[in-house]
């Protein structure tokens, strides 16, 4: 274990680095409307700058696990953040739509190994019981706080600084947490004969995720059936078929089908795709709400998400007394339902409303966020193996970054295909434009109700003590 003086410190980076990455997942949106308009991207396009990021995490997360497991975690943290720096460094720099959706890709790869990673180091730094629960819930916290706070942070470096800036802010990050890792962090790794990567699988499933995106990003525009578009889902389709073929009939696969056996396991995959497909993509379309229909400056619409960060904060405080009364599957539901009523009550914006008709729903929202973001992780990894709950973190993360991918990209084509003519929303006028948005959230707040199903279908329904020892290790 790291040296009882170097456990803040240690604490204190492991945070930052979960801080960063679900900040840099929302900060970008703040940010959109300009790099859009500069490098000119169209509406459609523009989902690349998120998709890139996400699809390219999702697809490498359980390689990353793996590589952390064989070369070790610290290792693996400081390879991934430096990684992670550089695509913030070349984002910062781009002149060109190529660039920075490269740049986007590059910081995916390095959330993708940095995420496992981070977890195991969880584990291994700090001792089994409060002081590991105690980490836990700062880490947890910090990726549902940041993904709220990302956007109030980007509004300000957009407006006062430029959009490179939500870029260029993660490179000093990266090098603090680089020069502190090897005093503070004691290195964990596994030891194995084996240092098969399963680059097949890796591939295929990476491929095949990047192919479907892409049909139900690119369909609203082409056309559902279109030549341009419609081979894309059959390679994937193919490709994903491939990669379960490879994964059984290898002899270390990038993942055990067996695992999903696990309850658990299965209703945490589940949970985190939904939380993403709805949760997550309320940021995308309430900057779209604030900048484009009230028409806010960037700095003014990061500062309509502060009330989310704050419920967000004290939702985290509420989540130990939920687990003691209600179990994972009780907090996870609770939380898809507060969120649910959150989504539905954003419905009711309208052209002229302002800052102040956000708040009761963001609020709600934000609580359960918090809930869910947290809780879906201990769920996951109850019954895992010691040896196997850095592929079953890795498992979750990639269910909630590709949820987040998917769920944009199907909201996009259900508004699309509402309009029933070939209006984007860059073309909208503000009450057509408030309208597609409401469509959003009541797809969110219905995916949000799937969710609740999710957790009682799945989930073992017994309550969990906060300082029960197999759901602290679950969640890692």
């Amino acid at each position: 274990m790291t040296s009882t003086r170097f456990k803040g410190l240690a604490l204190l980076i492991l945070a930052v680095s979960q801080l960063v990455m679900a900040l840099d997942y929302t900060i970008i949106f703040v940010a959109m409307p300009s790099l859009g308009e500069e490098l000119g991207f169209s509406a459609n396009n523009l989902q690349w700058v998120v998709s890139a990021y996400s699809l390219v995490f999702g697809g490498f997360l359980l390689i990353g696990g793996r590589l952390s497991d064989l070369l070790g975690r610290r290792r693996m943290f400081m390879i991934a953040m430096a990684l992670f720096g550089l695509g913030s460094l070349l984002g910062g720099a781009s002149e060109s739509q190529l660039m920075l959706i490269i740049a986007r890709g590059l910081q995916g790869f390095g959330g993708a190994l940095l995420s496992p990673a981070t977890l195991s180091l969880i584990m291994s730094n700090f001792e089994e019981g409060a002081e590991r629960n105690r980490a836990m819930g700062v880490w947890a916290s910090m990726g549902g706080v940041g993904m709220s706070l990302g956007l109030l942070l980007g509004g300000v470096l957009t407006s006062y600084v430029g959009w490179e800036a939500t870029f260029f802010v993660n490179v000093p990050i990266a090098v603090f947490t680089i020069a502190l890792a090897p005093i503070v962090l004691k290195e964990s790794i596994n030891i194995s004969h084996s240092k098969h990567f399963d680059v097949a699988g890796t591939v295929s499933v990476t491929a095949g995720m990047l192919s479907i995106v892409y049909y139900l990003i690119q369909s609203p525009v082409e056309g559902w059936l279109s030549l341009s578009t419609f081979p894309f889902v059959l390679v994937g389709v193919a490709l994903l078929v491939a990669f379960v073929v490879i994964e059984l009939r290898s002899a270390e696969p990038l993942i055990s089908f067996r695992l999903f056996r696990n309850r658990n396991l299965t209703g945490a995959v589940l949970t985190a795709f939904l939380f993403s497909a709805s949760f997550g993509t309320l940021y995308y379309f309430l900057t779209l709400y604030t900048q484009d229909v009230l028409h806010y400056s960037a700095v003014q619409s990061g500062f309509t998400f502060l009330p989310l960060t704050i419920s967000a904060l004290l939702g985290v405080r509420l989540i130990n007394v939920m687990l003691a009364k209600v179990g994972v599957a009780g907090t996870i539901a609770t939380g898809m339902a507060i969120g649910a009523v959150g989504f539905l009550i954003l419905t009711q914006l309208s052209t002229n409303g302002s800052a102040w008709g956000v708040i009761p729903g963001i609020v709600i929202v934000g609580i359960g966020q918090a809930f869910v973001f947290t809780t879906m992780f201990i769920a996951g990894g109850t019954g895992i193996a010691p040896k196997e709950q850095g592929v079953a973190s890795a498992v979750i993360s990639t269910g909630q970054q590709i949820g987040g991918a998917i769920g944009l990209a199907v909201i996009m084509a259900i508004i699309s295909a509402s309009l029933g003519s070939n209006a984007t929303l860059e073309t909208m006028n503000p009450a057509d434009l408030n309208h597609a948005i409401h469509t959003a959230f009541f797809v969110a707040a219905a995916t949000a109700v799937i969710g609740i199903l999710v957790a009682f279908a799945t989930l073992r329904q017994g309550k969990a003590a906060t300082t029960d020892q197999s759901a602290i290790k679950a969640s890692h």
